[in-house]
């Protein structure tokens, strides 16, 4: 349905252009352009541009353009038709609605519930919020960022005003979450301490040497176990750090988000690393009496690597995405408009 849509504005755009008609293109497409872009149907608004350059200074009764639109509802697909437009992009982004709002006010507005929940988590939202600000800020001059509108505020002041709950909400749901995680880091790093003061098997009365220090899963056990306890205090550090943070607006671009990243990721190898630490002593222990113990010991050790994964992965990904992918902005297509 929606590719017949498509082509059905395709055709009518080569009829109306070869008509000669510029009056059919301000009763029609002037209204289908603009409200193209509010839903984020970027081929749409490719398709009239291509067909009617002139339709990239539309606006609406406000006076807000197509670009204007499509920061204030968040739709980055029409957004990033910018970036294939080569010339006037300058001027397209200096504009000015009927209550003096530049882009950089436009993009300070708290995007459409809808476009929010697109992405999971208050602080991974917030982050996206920045991205929009930030990216809007490269194409304007810095002397936009210092124009007042009518209520006499700056873009940044309407961006402060505009995202104070999500800030608030951002902090609760990333104190949440590194408090969950500082506890489970804290008992690794306490159960790995432990196990390397009473080693398997005991120490030799005479010299204190382990007794299985020859065996190979002996030095398994010991490097494992070394693993586990310094990769769970790198993530209570980085968990302790994120509940101490002052929690300004531009922490949760980068700063946050980097330290949970990292936090997570040694977590999850302080718990793979404790488990073979734990799999090794059963191995010490029984692997030459009790051989046939060792294959439901391995598949149950699995158990806790697999929980995590399926729990905090998705998350993980996400927050690695957000932060350090390619990101939502960009030139998406060689396709040159106007």
């Amino acid at each position: 349905m929606h590719l017949q849509a498509i082509q059905l504005v395709k055709s009518l755009c080569e009829k109306i252009r070869s008509s000669n008609d510029s009056k059919v293109y301000e009763l029609i497409f002037k209204d289908v352009i603009l409200i193209a872009t509010r839903y984020g149907i970027h081929e749409v608004v490719e398709e009239v541009v291509e067909s009617f350059p002139q339709a990239v200074w539309s606006v609406d009764k406000d006076d807000v353009n197509i670009f204007g639109l499509a920061v204030i509802y968040r739709c980055e697909n029409v957004f990033n038709l910018i970036y294939q437009i080569s010339g006037h992009k300058q001027a397209m982004m200096f504009m000015e609605d009927k209550n003096r709002n530049n882009m950089l006010h436009l993009a300070g507005r708290l995007a459409p519930f809808d476009k929010l929940n697109l992405v999971p988590g208050a602080a991974l939202q917030m982050q996206r919020e920045l991205q929009w600000f930030k990216e809007v800020e490269k194409f304007v001059t810095p002397r936009y960022k210092q124009l007042r509108n009518n209520k006499n505020e700056f873009p940044s002041m309407v961006f402060t005003k505009e995202h104070k709950k999500l800030v608030e909400e951002g902090e609760k749901w990333m104190k949440d979450t590194a408090n969950s995680c500082t506890i489970a880091a804290a008992l690794i790093a306490t159960i790995a301490f432990a196990a390397v003061i009473t080693v398997p098997g005991g120490t030799n009365g005479t010299n204190g040497v382990p007794v299985f220090s020859k065996a190979n899963a002996f030095i398994v056990f010991i490097i494992s176990d070394a693993i586990s306890l310094f990769t769970s205090t790198v993530s209570l550090l980085m968990f302790l750090s994120i509940l101490t943070s002052r929690y300004a607006e531009g922490d949760f671009l980068y700063v946050l988000p980097k330290r949970l990243i990292i936090g997570l990721v040694t977590l999850f190898m302080s718990i793979t690393t404790m488990i073979l630490a734990f799999s090794s002593t059963l191995y010490l222990v029984f692997g030459n009496n009790k051989e046939w113990t060792l294959i439901p010991v391995a598949a149950l050790a699995c158990l806790p690597v697999t929980s995590f994964v399926f729990l905090q992965f998705p998350l993980l990904v996400d927050l690695i995405s957000s932060t350090y992918g390619h990101g939502i902005f960009g030139k998406k297509s060689d396709r040159l408009f106007y």
